[in-house]
Parts: C-alpha cells; structure tokens; sequence
C-alpha cells in the first residue's frame, strides 16, 4: 500500500539529518551560540515529528478510512514547515518576523499528538453493536 505519509516521514527526516550535519559542521563557527540552539531546536522539532508521520503512516494501514489520523498527518507536516521552518529562517536569514509563526506550527503539532490520543481512545472503546455479537 503506498503512503503519503511514510513518504513525508522519510524525507522530512532525510532533510533533518542532512539540516542537522549542516548545522554542525558548516553554522557551528558562523551561528551565535543562541542562533545555534533555535536552529538546533528546529532540527530536533523536525527529527521527532518525522517520526510521528511514520507513526502515522503504521497507523493508518489498521485503520486507512480514519479522518482524524488522516488530519493528525498532515497537521504533523504543517508544523514541521511552520515551525521548524520558521526557526531556519530565524537563524539562517536574520528574519525576526518569523518568530511569529513558529507558534501556529507548535499549536499544529499539540493538535496532531492529540488527535492522535483521541484516534487511540475511540479506538479502543467497544461498539455497542460488537458487545451484542459477543453474548
């Protein structure tokens, strides 16, 4: 089964390692030590909701017909491009305005993680219609 969201897993993780090797190797000298913890902040933001988009993706192959891990996934993907992308753009451009959206993109991630815990409870809970069958 081919899936979008295992597909931007896998590349927003490619590009944070590739972000964080950069960052390391290249912006160590350049970067203040404070510019150097936001973008550090944006790799580590990155890395950890790749991940989640690979969750997801695992996820949906149970339950592919899910509208909220279908809006969790592309929630996660938001925040990545809004949050971590406003904090590169931070210490990379110089651009303070930036700063103002990185928290729309935190609010995407609290959003995508409780969707995610919500999938999770409605899963679990048992059908009415099933604990009839059972008796």
């Amino acid at each position: 089964m081919k899936s979008g969201f295992l597909f931007l897993g896998a590349i927003c993780a490619f590009i944070g390692v590739g972000m964080g090797a950069f960052g390391a190797h290249a912006l160590k000298k350049i970067l203040s030590p404070e510019m150097m913890a936001v973008y550090q902040t944006a790799v580590t933001y990155q890395m950890w909701h790749a991940l989640g988009l690979i969750a997801i993706a695992q996820l949906r192959v149970q339950a592919s017909d899910s509208g909220l891990l279908t809006f969790a996934g592309v929630l996660m993907f938001l925040g990545i491009l809004l949050f971590s992308g406003s904090l590169y753009g931070l210490a990379l451009l110089n651009l303070n305005w930036l700063g103002m959206i990185t928290p729309v993109g935190g609010v995407c991630f609290l959003t995508a993680w409780l969707l995610i815990a919500l999938f999770t409870i409605k899963k679990q809970s048992p059908s009415r219609y099933n604990n009839n069958a059972r008796r």
